[in-house]
């Protein structure tokens, strides 16, 4: 299996992915043998980690530039990344793509120490590296499509180099695994996915119970404070500005209420100054990216969540949410909307509905309430060894 992250050195949710997938084939019993880019401290029981910065005979092996390690850049970095002249303006750069290719030169050497039965990539950034693997073993390969350059860019301005690596794995692969229906449908239309050969495979979330809320959002929950939370990048496919819109709407009609958003992204600095320019700049709070506990207390300090998401391939966060009770709204444009029932649904284009559904979950504490219990009781029905079970399937198909 080729990834490009996995936790806790993850910026975003493909890590969080491939460690729930991971963990859950092992426990189905399959020998996985994982790999990455570059040396890690990790631990994960019966899990083998392979790193692409091993010295390997006739392999030269060349340091990475961290900055530009990540898939997820935040807006400081990347500028300063741009400024430096590291990288050209653009939702990725030159030396991330010459990264990923880097990676997928030595993946041939890679796939021969193993020589697997089936090789497994995740999204665009491991895809070179598993045809390369395909190419010199003859096993065949898997892709699993996590999210499109078309769902990042909103279908413009695509990135043309990071789109051809998206086709060229789509094409090669013997399989290919989406995150939804509502992704199988992108690769179908716009990458020339043969639906003959395509799955979905719904991600899922660890079940655990988890308690702890935010100290520094405590006091306003103790002056009887509402508090809206978004969590996830924030970049054009994520919808912020949308629910910026929603959330000027909201406090039009009740002053109570705060909305933390979560994250970090080329966006970042234009919701500053849109939070600003309506007015709210008091009501709006950005801690910046969060991980580990702090990521629960943040869930378990909001009265709901939102995901505002213009193009959403599946979604974890929503999943994350429920788990710590708190309710969602999240948009029908989603992959996880295919799979929870108990979540208020709007478009995001529609900010007045947005912002009335908000309203409604915080004005009335019985939808409040059903929504957090049933919504929970349904998270639990979802787990990685069912998304397991769909990935073992796709396995048994091409051997």
């Amino acid at each position: 299996m080729f990834g490009w992250e996995f936790p806790p050195h993850n910026s975003g949710g493909l890590g969080v992915a491939c460690e729930g997938i991971a963990r859950a084939l092992v426990r189905a019993g399959h020998d996985l043998h994982f790999v990455l880019p570059r040396s890690y401290e990790l631990s994960e029981k019966n899990i083998s980690f392979m790193y692409a910065d091993t010295k390997r005979e006739h392999l030269k092996v060349t340091p990475i530039v961290s900055t530009l390690y990540s898939p997820y850049a935040t807006s400081s970095s990347y500028r300063e990344a741009v400024e430096k002249g590291y990288i050209e303006p653009g939702p990725y750069g030159n030396s991330l793509l010459a990264e990923v290719m880097r990676y997928g030169q030595q993946a041939e050497a890679i796939a021969k120490e193993v020589d697997p039965d089936v090789i497994h990539a995740h999204d665009w950034l491991s895809f070179p590296a598993a045809m390369a693997a395909q190419r010199a073993t003859g096993a065949p390969f898997v892709a699993h499509v996590h999210a499109t350059e078309y769902d990042r860019t909103g279908g413009n301005g695509l990135n043309q180099q990071v789109y051809d690596i998206e086709r060229a794995g789509v094409q090669a692969a013997d399989k290919v695994l989406a995150v939804s229906n509502f992704t199988r449908q992108t690769l179908i239309t716009h990458y020339g996915l043969d639906p003959a050969k395509s799955g979905v495979a719904h991600n899922g979330i660890d079940s655990e119970e988890k308690k702890g809320m935010a100290p520094v959002l405590q006091d306003i929950k103790n002056r009887g404070g509402k508090i809206v939370l978004f969590l996830g990048r924030i970049t054009i496919q994520k919808g912020p500005d949308y629910l910026m819109q929603a959330a000027r709407q909201l406090l039009d009609v009740r002053d109570d209420t705060y909305f933390v958003i979560a994250g970090s992204g080329d966006m970042h600095d234009q919701m500053v100054e849109q939070a600003a320019a309506l007015g709210m700049a008091d009501r709006v709070f950005f801690p910046g990216f969060v991980r580990g506990a702090k990521i629960d207390q943040l869930y378990q300090s909001a009265d709901l969540f939102v995901m505002p998401s213009v193009s959403e391939p599946f979604g974890i966060t929503p999943l994350e949410a429920l788990m710590n009770k708190t309710p969602v709204l999240i948009s029908k444009q989603s992959g996880v909307s295919e799979v929870l029932n108990h979540a208020l649904t709007v478009d995001f284009w529609d900010t007045e509905k947005m912002a009335n559904q908000m309203n409604a979950v915080l004005e009335h504490p019985a939808l409040y309430s059903e929504l957090s219990r049933n919504g929970n009781q349904e998270v639990h029905t979802i787990s990685w060894d069912d998304t397991a079970t769909a990935i073992d399937a796709a396995y048994g198909s091409v051997l």
